[in-house]
């Protein structure tokens, strides 16, 4: 069995360190998308069917507010027409 010395040690590390840097980087860029995307994408369906809840509830205030506003606006239109029958006015 050959004995390695330093050189020899020193150019298979350079070796594992190059193959190293080019396998890790295009690990990382084909694995770690897909990985993030299962961990986060339970999170973002959760937050997504909050803003559906919250945005449920901001349509019932938004009718609540506009009958409101058409029941005032009818009671003041017969105001209105009241007073002008009062004031013989037309």
């Amino acid at each position: 069995m050959p004995t390695l010395d330093k050189k020899d040690l020193q150019q298979i590390k350079e070796i594992l360190d190059k193959s190293i840097d080019e396998r890790v980087p295009k690990i990382i860029d084909e694995r770690v998308p897909k990985i993030v995307l299962e961990v986060v994408e339970p999170f973002f369906r959760v937050i997504q069917e909050n803003f559906n809840h919250i945005q449920e509830r901001f349509d019932k205030i938004e009718n609540l507010i506009l009958a409101d506003h058409r029941k005032r606006i009818e009671r003041l239109e017969a105001e209105v027409r009241e007073l002008k029958e009062l004031l013989s006015i037309k």
